[in-house]
């Protein structure tokens, strides 16, 4: 198949097309608005993992260790009378941000089977903690109890999901630009080259280990916020919150979307949770078979994810 040429204005015509089409399922979807809050909120978090994995080079399976604090800090925020819902938003981010640094000396000095028993075993840990610290967390009944006050003291969280989705859709958006002008910036070009060859980088004098846990930190800062953004916008926080299988769960989407390309979490966590749902509506018995069978015809098939085949079929034109 031959390769479609864009050039840079055409490329930027189709990324603002792709957000105004999101912003148009509140119309269009008025039904599925519950669903697609939850797209934009488990494509933030896979934007996290991206940053950490894909830019990087973090090898983690345990960011849901992050998703679960932001929620958790969020949460007890809101049951505790503190229902504000920017504030939840950056203590969560403040949060999670200091817990992702901590945690960063353990993770960036191993080799990557290091990382992975390290980050498992964090999220395994905090996990337990929320069990056993039921009293405060709810244990596996889940956080209940929270309110969250209106949006800008206005707009309430209503039944529908409408407010639910204009907030998560304005924060994704602007955490998103956030990310996209890190990544771009000399910091991000650094880790670019760190993830190439860390060898390299540290021969042209570049502070690597630096770098690199900052880019955790700010990566476990992003799943922080999306987090707090599920607790919410659902006004609860469930103990699989914290759990490995959210780790699982946001790496398959990372991966189907396309690593180190950002807008791959975006459209991982689009045909993830649209298949996922329609399986789960048309066979509630065998779902997951179904799903299983997806997923591995989609990584059998495709080099890169769904970005990595939309790179290969349009070819980015420089402007003459």
């Amino acid at each position: 198949m031959r390769a479609i040429s864009l050039s840079a204005g055409q490329l930027r015509i189709a990324e603002i097309a792709f957000w105004l089409v999101l912003a148009a399922s509140f119309f269009l979807l008025p039904d599925k608005l519950t669903l697609m809050s939850q797209i934009l909120i488990f494509g933030l978090f896979a934007v996290a993992l991206d940053l950490a994995l894909g830019y990087a080079g973090i090898l983690t399976v345990g960011h849901a260790a992050f998703f679960g604090a932001g929620a958790y800090t969020a949460g007890l925020l809101a049951k505790h009378g503190w229902g504000e819902p920017f504030s939840g938003l950056l203590l969560a981010l403040l949060v999670c941000v200091a817990l992702g640094y901590m945690l960063s000396y353990l993770v960036v000095r191993g080799a990557d089977l290091t990382r992975l028993m390290i980050t498992i075993g964090v999220c395994v840990l905090l996990a337990e903690l929320a069990n056993r610290l039921s009293s405060i967390t709810g244990g596996t009944d889940g956080l209940q109890g929270m309110v969250v006050s209106p949006v800008l003291g206005l707009f309430e969280f209503d039944l529908f999901g409408r407010t639910a989705f204009v907030y998560a859709y304005g924060v994704v958006l602007a955490v998103f630009v956030v990310v996209r002008l890190v990544t771009r910036s000399p910091f991000g070009l650094a880790l670019r080259g760190i993830h190439d060859s860390r060898k390299r980088m540290l021969a042209i004098g570049s502070p690597v280990e630096s770098r690199l846990r900052l880019a955790y930190a700010l990566s476990a800062g992003v799943a922080g916020i999306a987090g707090a953004l599920l607790a919410q916008t659902t006004q609860f926080v469930g103990i699989e919150s914290i759990g490995f299988n959210r780790s699982a769960e946001v790496l398959i989407i990372l991966v189907l979307g396309g690593t180190g390309r950002l807008y791959g979490g975006l459209a991982g966590a689009i045909v993830y949770m649209l298949v996922h749902d329609w399986f789960a509506d048309l066979n509630p018995q065998y779902w997951m078979f179904w799903l299983g069978i997806f997923l591995i015809a989609v990584v059998m098939l495709g080099r890169g994810g769904i970005m990595g085949a939309l790179s290969r079929l349009v070819k980015t034109r420089r402007p003459s």
